[in-house]
């Protein structure tokens, strides 16, 4: 059984940084597809980065040139550096790992397992 933690959020000014991190206890293949969500208040919860095992990275447009997703696989962590964040961006972000055959990208329900999110808030 996978267990992934969410750590590194916080509460930053627009124009900041963060670094989140996802560590994954038990058995984690390198060969799984990992990723990052967020969910706002009173929002849908939506795909953010997703990283394949070959290292192929794919972003919502609304984060593209401003958000990183990377992984450590010796470490088993799934990293997301947010650059120049804005108040939009202030939601619970979530990681998620091993996408069912056949699933989406982008879509929440399709990941095996799921981590408890962590928050990130953004004041202008």
């Amino acid at each position: 059984q996978v267990q992934l933690v969410e750590s590194g959020g916080g509460s930053v000014q627009a124009g900041g940084s963060l670094r989140l991190s996802c560590a994954a206890s038990g058995y984690m293949y390198s060969s799984y597809l990992m990723g990052w969500f967020r969910q706002a208040p009173g929002k849908e919860r939506e795909g953010v980065a997703v990283i394949d095992s070959d290292g192929t990275t794919s972003y919502a447009d609304s984060v593209k040139g401003r958000f990183t997703i990377s992984k450590d696989n010796a470490k088993n962590t799934l990293y997301l550096q947010m650059n120049s964040l804005k108040p939009e961006d202030t939601a619970m972000y979530y990681c998620a790992a091993d996408l069912i055959a056949g699933g989406s990208y982008f879509r929440w329900d399709d990941f095996v397992y799921r981590g408890q999110g962590t928050q990130v808030t953004v004041s202008s």
